[in-house]
């Protein structure tokens, strides 16, 4: 109760910043906010955290970061320390949250092609409303519409992957951690998309080598999802390891066009889980102490930005 209470006071004091131009608007004193957004026949809910030098730069660069499966916004920004990393490095984060299934729990998933439960099921159109998030955000925010990037773990991972095929020209690179390309129709971006993969050797629930998996999907093997990127890419045809540490491999495709480069991190330790993170669940598999993927997708991240 108390938690909502919170959320309607926050959504109800920082409505009047929506409703003026960014230039006329007073300096703003909530930096981290619930909002919602009504698309495709559903109230959509997101958070939002600026980093606290906010009122006194333009042009922040703006990251997506998508839960996974039973996940939620304030879990994802608990456990993979992405609001730290934005308030260190100066750039807003956004944490979308999926539609909630019509279960006993209620889960959320994301529409990722094939996977994931509800969402899936139900054929969300979750690239419309990230598409409709982004227009909101830059503008109301001051973003600098060609540093956009998306990120995910697990589900959020593969519609991460989705994101980069159907809005590569908002897109200014990708990093999905734990999940594949899930893709009913062939991912036919218009521009190549720098891609940044995180994943455990040691995780079943999404293999990395493709198989039967969580709830019993069938997962595409992560290789061919790297393949395909390399394809669209113009990478060389063969990857080429470029580090091999006590806790992690590090591979990549080079003579990538325009810069697109290809690259994945193979840890031997953790599993399903977001390196350098906590677990989300009791139960879950342990983070990987390889590094952390917060730190390791923003020093990506800012190697890429939109023609």
């Amino acid at each position: 109760m108390k938690q909502n209470i919170k959320y309607v006071l926050m959504t109800l004091l920082t409505f009047p910043v929506w409703g003026c131009k960014k230039t006329d608007d007073p300096p703003l004193t909530i930096f981290h906010f619930y909002d919602t957004l009504r698309t495709d026949g559903y109230t959509r809910r997101y958070l939002v955290n600026l980093p606290p030098d906010y009122n006194n730069n333009q042009h922040f660069p703006l990251v997506i970061a998508l839960h996974g499966t039973g996940g939620s916004a304030l879990q994802m920004e608990h456990d993979y320390g992405l609001t730290a990393k934005s308030n260190k490095a100066g750039f807003i984060v956004v944490y979308p949250e999926g539609v909630r299934g019509d279960g006993r729990l209620g889960i959320r998933t994301w529409n990722a092609g094939r996977c994931c439960d509800y969402a899936m099921e139900q054929q969300v159109d979750d690239v419309l409303f990230i598409r409709q998030l982004i227009e909101k955000l830059t503008g109301d925010l001051k973003i600098n519409p060609k540093r956009i990037y998306a990120t995910g773990m697990s589900n959020g991972a593969m519609l991460t992957y989705r994101l980069g095929c159907e809005l590569s020209h908002q897109l200014a690179a990708i990093a999905p951690v734990s999940g594949t390309l899930m893709t009913t129709e062939p991912c036919a971006p218009v521009r190549q998309v720098p891609v940044l993969h995180i994943h455990s050797a040691l995780d079943d629930k999404v293999p990395f080598n493709g198989g039967y998996g969580l709830a019993n999907y069938y997962f595409t093997p992560v290789d061919s999802a790297l393949r395909v990127w390399a394809g669209i890419n113009g990478c060389d045809a063969d990857p080429q390891q470029i580090t091999e540490a006590s806790l992690y491999t590090r591979w990549q495709y080079n003579g990538c066009m325009n810069g697109a480069m290809v690259q994945w991190y193979i840890t031997k330790d953790g599993g399903h889980s977001w390196p350098g993170g906590l677990a989300a669940r009791p139960a879950a598999d342990p983070p990987s102490a390889a590094f952390s993927a917060a730190d390791l997708i923003w020093d990506f991240f800012q190697q890429h930005e939109l023609p």
